[in-house]
């Protein structure tokens, strides 16, 4: 039978051989990852947990979470930086988990590209990995997809799902939290990794500014700001359950301070957090300033300097703040727990951001 030089997968546009690549390259950094429940390699058609470590459990909870950076990997993109987007997926997956208390197990990863560049999907992977190593969490496998047609060959977007286990009575939410509870707000790294359509609009559409320029205020090049890796907070989260007293968490993601932590206030109770007792960040002013952004459009969209918030009984502030400063956290209270009265929503702020 005759060879033909008819279509062909490469040919296509998908280069399986540089997919394989991508995937030596990648594994000295997943195994960084590793916890000893963890079983076989990258590599198989799935990551394996071994479900017996549960057993010292009464009732475990399993708690699930996906999600992804958003348009921050176009800043990404256009810096040619793909280390750092890996942070940002981690955090969004496993401070979702930890906000219920539960202990973060493991997570996959998807990564889309228009074309496999193997480097640049290691680096990406690396930063995944080494986000889980912060978040205390396995990477046990994931996906990378080669799009041609439909993606251009430097576009990409990462997406992520993990897995984490809580007892069933040591679950937080909103059925602990009680009048007079105090609000502690953990200080973000900046913008983290929401809001970025908002400010791509303003500050590089509309403003016209450069990635590379250096803006005085921020002390560092925009593009360095925007790229900033969103804080993992879970191990710093689980800390604070074994010193203090917590009645519930709240990740502070798309839509803002009050809209995420009304989430998890309970009927009947309302959360008063006084812009007061903090600065935003120099971004943030950046944002409203060049773009005109009224401060309530900016607070439902940027977290405004606070990426996590604990709410924990009055009497266990001091313990819980000297925890998250042993652990380098910056926090401080930021608010308290009161009657909801004839008020319509869970969570508001008040008063004038300090400075």
């Amino acid at each position: 039978m005759s060879e033909t030089t008819g279509a062909s997968y490469a040919a296509a546009g998908v280069d399986i051989e540089a997919g394989d690549r991508a995937v030596e390259l990648m594994k000295e950094w997943v195994k960084k990852t590793r916890r000893p429940e963890v079983l076989g390699g990258l590599g198989g058609f799935a990551g394996l947990f071994d479900a017996s470590a549960l057993k010292r459990y009464e009732r475990p909870l399993l708690a699930s979470a996906t999600d992804g950076v958003g348009t921050k990997v176009d800043i990404a993109r256009r810096m040619g930086v793909y280390d750092t987007i890996g942070h940002d997926l981690v955090a969004m997956v496993m401070d979702d988990i930890v906000v219920c208390g539960a202990e973060p197990l493991f997570m996959t990863d998807y990564i889309c590209v228009g074309k496999v560049h193997p480097e640049r999907v290691a680096a990406v992977v690396k930063g995944i990995a080494e986000g889980c190593v912060l978040a205390g969490c396995a990477l046990v496998g994931g996906e990378t997809a080669e799009h041609p047609g439909l993606l251009g060959e430097d576009d990409f977007d990462v997406a992520g799902a993990g897995t984490g286990v809580v007892e069933a009575d040591r679950l937080l939410g909103a059925d602990r939290i009680r009048t007079g509870d105090a609000v502690i707000a953990m200080a973000s790294s900046g913008l983290h990794s929401n809001g970025y359509s908002l400010v791509r609009h303003v500050l590089l559409n509309t403003a016209g500014l450069a990635l590379e320029s250096e803006v005085a205020e921020l002390g560092r090049t925009l593009g360095e700001e925007l790229l900033e890796p969103t804080k993992i907070y879970s191990l710093d989260c689980l800390a604070l359950t074994r010193t203090a007293e917590v009645h519930a968490f709240s990740h502070i993601t798309g839509g803002g301070l009050a809209a995420n932590l009304a989430r998890v206030i309970p009927d009947g109770l309302h959360a008063v957090v006084d812009r007061g007792t903090w600065t935003p960040g120099a971004i943030f002013d950046l944002v409203g300033r060049t773009g005109n952004v009224a401060r309530l459009e900016l607070e439902k969209t940027l977290n405004m300097g606070v990426g996590m918030m604990a709410i924990v009984p009055a009497e266990s502030t001091e313990v819980a703040l000297a925890t998250l400063a042993d652990r380098g956290v910056d926090a401080w209270v930021a608010g308290e727990i009161t009657e909801r009265g004839d008020k319509e929503s869970g969570a508001e702020l008040v008063g004038d951001y300090a400075g």
